[in-house]
């Protein structure tokens, strides 16, 4: 059995899947990594580009476009490494992180997943530890009150605003393009919920982790690059929806009855709220990016109205 196994899920994403790999390698040193990318039937050449110019690692191409927890849960099945990364197409690894955060997450047999730290493209921090949605969270994010008071540990809890990513953390959720999951931990957790097709699968994952005893750490150690959204991106303004429509099933698999309608109509009344500005600004404004904002928000209203989650 290797020590471990990297998944990438890759749509759409050629030229930055190219660049992560080669960076992947780069950093490999003589470890035996297992690589298995999992293409969701992209219509770019990213499945081909793998398969000439990467001929060492597994390539599994889906007949569709199946989701990011579907497509994962498709690399899992032929991982075979003691420990699983989750590793976005649109991450460049740096500096030795995948021998660092494999070695801390060994040091600590207690934690069922780990995260590094985590770059924007110009090297500031992004931020990829948070806690588990609740209705309280809700509140504090949909109402902007976390933005107003970040380095609040009350206000800024939702998104641990309060904090600089500089200790190690035992945290309540971790961004999904970077998760290191150990397979003892896995096979007693399950696959990733695949009612998800994007976005809060990775939370609900986190959740479930958590509630099965395992702990999930991050690690200041190590560092890696998300360009972040690029596949959502190519989504327009169906990401909105689809983005709601998950938290619509998050908010309903895992909150009482109370707090899912009252965390349901906040969202919809956090919508009719900015539409009208969002649309005023749309037309009136210079800047082409208010569309874009108005059309998400119309979708994104949408996806909360029609949901059939609700």
């Amino acid at each position: 059995m290797t020590s471990m196994s990297i998944v990438i899920v890759s749509w759409n994403t050629k030229d930055i899947l190219r660049d992560c790999l080669i960076s992947v390698y780069q950093n490999a040193g003589d470890e035996n990594y297992q690589i298995i990318v999992v293409d969701n039937a992209s219509q770019d050449g990213s499945a081909e580009m793998v398969a000439e110019e990467f001929p060492q690692v597994e390539l599994i191409v889906n007949d569709a476009n199946v989701g990011f927890a579907a497509a994962n849960n498709v690399g899992f099945k032929v991982a075979t490494g003691e420990y699983i990364l989750l590793l976005n197409s649109d991450t460049i690894v740096l500096e030795d992180a995948l021998q660092k955060t494999l070695n801390y997450a060994i040091s600590r047999p207690d934690l069922g997943v780990t995260s590094c730290r985590m770059l924007n493209a110009d090297r500031s921090l992004q931020a990829n530890c948070f806690m588990l949605p609740s209705f309280v969270n809700s509140v504090l994010f949909l109402t902007g009150l976390y933005r107003i008071f970040p380095k609040n540990k009350f206000f800024g809890r939702a998104e641990m605003t309060w904090w600089n990513y500089d200790e190690e953390q035992e945290v309540e959720a971790l961004k999904g393009c970077f998760m290191l999951v150990k397979r003892e931990a896995l096979e007693v957790v399950g696959d990733m919920d695949e009612q998800f097709f994007m976005y809060s699968e990775e939370i609900d994952w986190c959740y479930r982790f958590a509630k099965a005893g395992w702990k999930l750490g991050f690690y200041p150690g190590a560092d890696i690059i998300h360009l972040g959204g690029v596949s959502a991106a190519k989504l327009g303004p169906d990401r909105a929806l689809i983005k709601d429509k998950s938290s619509i099933r998050y908010m309903r698999k895992h909150y009482s009855k109370i707090h899912f309608v009252a965390g349901y109509f906040m969202m919809i009344l956090f919508y009719l709220s900015r539409l009208p500005a969002v649309a005023a600004l749309s037309i009136f404004s210079k800047k082409p990016g208010y569309k874009k904002i108005r059309d998400n928000h119309i979708a994104g209203l949408k996806g909360l109205v029609l949901c059939k989650h609700v």
